[in-house]
């Protein structure tokens, strides 16, 4: 096992969404029809810098990745590959599933998947819909992953979220596509009858650390189950240029915390065992 944690915990699954700052939904109206060409892009250092954190910590994650990244970044994509984390598919220019049709979906998949796995010579596995866009309304997704060859998917959020969520979704991994794609939706902890996020992302960056290492102990120790967590390369980048024109609880969301985020991020590296989605999920347990 990965990390320092007490013998005999559970593996959790750590995953990073490698997207720019610019590219995220909470600024999409302020930023539509701007090219991203126009942006600096900061990707490079940011996953130089998890890569680098990672490695300390003896953690390897599993890195959903846009296939606009992959176009620009080769020799990143391989590094990753080459240090042992899992490549996965974010879709190829993080457009979210209700925003298209199934053919549009299908091609998108199929495009990055093939340019993915040429880019870091290994088989693309998994796959996480941009902004968690799959629901109740589109579920068809899933069986076009299946489809196009994914062995599993990280896309449904299992909480109402004004942007995203699938409410009444199994909290845990679940068979989809008449049992040819595995679900693995993000982890949330059930308080009081409620389905409470605790998988990472701004709900990590806004809410105590004390929260999330609760939250993830109690579903490791009273469900038995793994977590899936996730978090984004800028989100350990405070220095990041400041979108002009964006509303105020956009702002908040993305912008809250963003100093702390990396050293909560090392913290939680040492406190749980970490390793990728697929050795987590799709491997026989052991626990």
């Amino acid at each position: 096992m990965n990390g320092i944690a007490p013998a005999g915990a559970l593996r959790n699954a750590m995953s990073v969404d490698v997207e720019d700052y610019f590219q995220v939904y909470a600024f999409e109206d302020v930023l539509r029809g701007r090219s991203w060409d126009g942006f600096e892009c900061r990707i490079p250092r940011n996953v130089d810098r998890i890569l680098n954190f990672f490695a300390a910590a003896n953690v390897h994650a599993t890195f959903f990745t846009l296939g606009w990244a992959a176009k620009r970044y080769p020799e990143l994509i391989r590094r990753i590959v080459a240090e042992g984390h899992e490549l996965a598919s974010h879709g190829m220019n993080h457009v979210r599933a209700t925003q298209q049709t199934r053919s549009e979906f299908s091609d998108d998949v199929k495009r990055t998947k093939q340019l993915l796995e040429d880019t870091g010579g290994c088989e693309v596995r998994g796959y996480r819909a941009a902004s968690y866009s799959i629901g109740e309304k589109n579920l068809w997704a899933l069986d076009v992953l299946a489809e196009c060859g994914h062995v599993y998917s990280s896309s449904i959020y299992p909480i109402r979220h004004d942007f995203y969520g699938m409410p009444n979704a199994p909290r845990f991994r679940f068979r989809a596509a008449q049992d040819r794609l595995l679900e693995v939706p993000v982890t949330t902890v059930q308080i009081l009858g409620q389905k409470i996020p605790c998988g990472g992302g701004g709900y990590f960056r806004l809410l105590p650390y004390c929260y999330s290492k609760w939250a993830i102990k109690h579903v490791n120790d009273i469900d038995r189950q793994a977590t899936v967590f996730y978090f984004h390369p800028w989100e350990i980048d405070p220095e990041q240029p400041r979108i002009e024109g964006a509303g105020w609880r956009s702002r908040f969301r993305h912008y809250t915390n963003l100093n702390k985020m990396e050293l909560r991020i090392r913290r939680l590296l040492r406190d749980f065992h970490w390793d990728r989605m697929d050795r987590v999920f799709l491997e026989p347990r052991t626990a």
